[in-house]
């Protein structure tokens, strides 16, 4: 080994020639990117009308819900934990804002905050129970699940349609920029979750704890890291994201259903792990997250051109690359945790 080698090597802390950890993180979101433009590539190539700008925003007006929610997932699933309730929150959110705003003439301005409390403060309950009674995440969150889908059909088992002009307002306003591209409201608010949560969990304590947490509770529980305030605090972003997720898809469907966005939860934890956050925490991006939603959409968007295959092929196609990532992610070993 040459002077120069052993030198880089003391430098470093590792062998000369490997990777670095933070590198190894990185790896499947860059896939995941590359995967992106290729998508767009075939399908601008493919199709008429398929290579313009207006197709990618149209991939988060479509999918703008899906974004909050699968942000929300991030959260949960960087410190390890899943949250199963996510579809069902989403589905309970449409109901109770459907219900009271068309049959009781409750305000939106009212609803929005009443439904943002009752998705978070759920979601805080089940991370204190997990907390508290050390139970596993899966079973919590299943509960969960069960009881707020329950709650849905106490309210009505068929759909409920709203006619209330402000909230038909809010969901039809489109947002013109230069050449006729536009996008809607909820695009916006998407966006600006998504900024939010790039600040939180990069740049405060509270993100840090979050991937300390996710690296190694013992440990972080060593170190005098509040990792039980953390994780109630998780589960209360998720349930918050999923109840502004409800909100949205409230607004692109402009109705209220019990059988709303089932399976959801699955959705975003696919788009979340093609994002490139492992399952088993610690380590893991929002912005990935984001790309990993735009992936779903756009294999969507490239099903619907194609306009002869059946609608099951986007579950075949998402299930086959949820399993590449996870063979990505073991043979990188991206395990350990990365606050960048």
């Amino acid at each position: 080994m040459s002077t120069g080698t052993v030198k880089a090597a003391a430098r470093t802390g590792r062998p000369s020639g490997t990777v670095s950890p933070r590198t190894r993180t990185r790896i499947p979101l860059a896939v995941t990117a590359a995967l992106l433009v290729v998508m767009f590539g075939v399908g601008s190539v493919r199709y008429d009308g398929f290579l313009s700008a207006q197709v990618v925003l149209n991939l988060l007006i479509d999918n703008g819900f899906l974004l909050v929610v699968a942000v929300g997932a991030t959260f949960v699933i960087l410190t390890g934990g899943i949250d199963l309730s996510i579809g069902s929150m989403v589905a309970l959110s449409t109901m109770i804002t459907a219900w009271l705003v068309e049959s009781h003439g409750w305000p939106l301005a009212a609803v929005i905050p009443l439904v943002l409390l009752v998705g978070a403060g759920s979601g805080a309950l089940m991370g204190w129970i997990i907390h508290t009674f050390e139970i596993q995440p899966f079973i919590v969150t299943l509960a969960g699940m069960f009881l707020a889908r329950g709650l849905c059909y106490t309210i009505s088992t068929e759909s409920i349609t709203i006619n209330d002009p402000v909230t038909a307002g809010v969901a039809q306003t489109r947002l013109y920029g230069p050449g006729g591209l536009f996008v809607s409201i909820p695009v916006l608010i998407a966006l600006a979750v998504l900024a939010a949560a790039f600040v939180v969990l990069h740049h405060t304590r509270f993100g840090r704890n979050v991937y300390a947490l996710g690296g190694n509770e013992s440990s972080a529980r060593l170190m005098g890291l509040p990792t039980g305030t953390t994780k109630i605090a998780v589960y209360g972003v998720s349930g918050l994201c999923s109840a502004l997720g409800g909100l949205l898809l409230t607004f692109y469907t402009l109705s209220g259903y019990a059988l709303h966005a089932l399976g959801m939860e699955l959705d975003a934890i696919a788009a979340t792990v093609i994002g490139g956050t492992l399952l088993t925490g610690g380590s893991g991006f929002v912005l990935g997250t984001a790309l990993g939603v735009l992936v779903l959409g756009m294999i969507q968007t490239l099903l619907t051109f194609q306009g002869t295959l059946s609608s099951w092929w986007t579950r075949i196609v998402i299930g086959a690359l949820l399993l590449v990532f996870i063979v990505l992610q073991r043979l990188v070993g991206g395990r350990r945790p990365t606050t960048g």
